[in-house]
């Protein structure tokens, strides 16, 4: 979780809820679902970007490196706060995978 101060985040806030509100809205025009994810990569890739020319000028290593990390860290912390309790969910309504705990069993002795 990025732990910002709440000043920060009521100054960006609004501007992400109406990005969020346009991307939804495009998404819509189109006749799948999924759409949402090329306008949601697109707007992120886009956001980094500026970010990085606006305050740097020029990338770097170290701002990549700390860029794709930002970016691992929003994957992995959506993952593991809600895909994973999805997941869970699915499991308990559909049953698991036999061999997961063939290997879990093991992983315990």
């Amino acid at each position: 979780m990025p732990y910002i101060a709440p000043h920060d985040r009521r100054s960006l806030d609004p501007l992400i809820d109406r990005l969020a509100e346009q991307i939804v809205e495009q998404a819509k025009t189109y006749t799948h679902d999924a759409a949402f994810a090329g306008l949601l990569n697109y707007a992120c890739t886009r956001l980094a970007l500026k970010v990085i020319r606006l305050r740097f000028g020029a990338l770097r290593y170290w701002i990549i490196a700390i860029t794709t990390g930002v970016f691992k860290n929003i994957a992995d912390e959506f993952y593991r706060r809600l895909g994973a309790l999805y997941e869970q969910k699915q499991i308990a309504q559909n049953g698991d995978v036999d061999l997961y705990a063939e290997f879990e069993e093991k992983l315990k002795s």
